[in-house]
């Protein structure tokens, strides 16, 4: 399900058990997939569509979403160099590149953007935000003074960077990064190694892209003057998230925490008698700082119950309950194969909602108006 989906699911079911309830619809995003989907439905924004330079040099329309009147652009990195643009068979993360990116980053600036919130995520591409600088004006040459062929492999070759012909509008415009991902550029815990594998990157492959993006962090440092590779986030979409933080000046946050701050999600669950929220697994990694554990933070502050579903209940998700949520909601039943829970996800999700707003409907309220919740949470077994 999208966020949008989700949150009109989980309406469904509070006004099937509870007809005159006001439901407030936030869906939300940690920055990665249906950022702009989400920030579309909260700000009112538009859709703009272009038609950019995909992964593997394949044209393809990505669309964005942008917001006139405060010429703020919102960009999902993945719509021009994601995963899902490559069929497994044809992902290569030695030769995808970033430049479909820039192409949409100068498309914003056409329109005039100001601001643009970057969702980094999902991408196919291993090139440190190579092939976006390039779409941007800057220039990445060899030895020889010859311009780099696109992919993270060749940065290998790289010797210097050139950013006189960067677009001069870069220079007024704030970014803002949404990502859950901190990883830095390099080593272990880097790009190449922890996410090259998804992406198509054997073991030598993976050591290769690593090595090419520390020369590429070399070059970078001798620019720059300072080091980027240990920047929280640095490693993000493929080391993207070095390039925009190193040569574009952008800030860098969790993405539910720049999505909460555009869509005013704080301001909106303090009038709110419960919360609902939820991810597809509620776990362990839930606790990392995920969408859940990002709203039921907020709604902390307001002493407002957050009740989580999810499509599974896994190892770790009872050390929520210690963190904010009032209850931890399964919403497939037990016994469904996965197709099934997928295709039912919708359905599903709607009635585990209702069965909750029954309850509320039969609790008491105190003198606040708030509801008197009373909800017991079982861990579901062992697979």
């Amino acid at each position: 399900m999208s966020a949008r989906r989700a949150a009109d699911a989980m309406a469904a079911g509070v006004l099937a058990a509870l007809p005159d309830a006001v439901c407030d619809r936030a869906p939300m995003s940690d920055g990665g997939e249906g950022l702009v989907d989400a920030m579309l439905v909260a700000l009112a924004a538009r859709g703009v569509t272009a038609t950019v330079t995909g992964p593997l040099g394949q044209p393809v329309d990505a669309s964005y979403g942008y917001l006139d009147r405060d010429r703020l652009a919102i960009i999902e990195v993945a719509a021009a160099a994601g995963l899902g643009l490559l069929p497994p068979i044809r992902r290569d993360a030695r030769l995808a590149t970033t430049r479909g990116v820039g192409e949409l980053i100068g498309h914003a600036l056409d329109l005039g953007a100001e601001r643009i919130v970057v969702g980094l995520g999902g991408t196919a591409t291993n090139d440190a935000g190579a092939g976006m600088l390039q779409a941007l004006g800057a220039r990445l040459t060899d030895v020889a003074g010859r311009d780099l062929p696109p992919g993270g492999a060749e940065l290998a070759r790289l010797r210097a960077i050139d950013l006189s012909g960067l677009d001069p509008r870069l220079g007024s415009v704030r970014f803002e990064l949404a990502s859950d991902v901190t990883n830095v550029l390099l080593g272990e815990h880097g790009a190449s190694r922890v996410f090259g594998p998804q992406k198509g990157a054997s073991a030598a492959e993976v050591a290769e892209l690593d090595s090419a993006l520390a020369t590429f962090a070399a070059v970078a440092r001798r620019l720059l003057g300072r080091p980027i590779e240990d920047l929280p986030g640095a490693g993000a979409a493929g080391g993207l998230g070095s390039a925009f933080l190193g040569f574009l000046g952008a800030g860098f946050d969790r993405g539910v925490e720049v999505v909460g701050r555009a869509i005013r999600l704080e301001e909106r669950i303090a009038s709110a008698d419960v919360v609902l929220t939820g991810e597809g697994s509620i776990d362990a990694q839930t606790l990392l700082g995920k969408v859940p554990l990002g709203v039921a933070t907020l709604a902390a502050r307001h002493n407002v119950p957050v009740i989580g579903f999810g499509g599974r209940i896994g190892g770790g998700a009872g050390k929520l309950l210690d963190r904010g949520f009032l209850a931890l909601v399964p919403s497939t039943p037990r016994a469904v194969d996965p197709p099934t829970a997928l295709r039912e996800g919708p359905r599903n999700l709607e009635r585990a909602v209702a069965e909750i707003c029954g309850g509320l409907r039969r609790g008491r309220r105190g003198r606040d108006g708030r509801c008197a919740i009373s909800v017991k949470w079982e861990p579901a077994r062992p697979g």
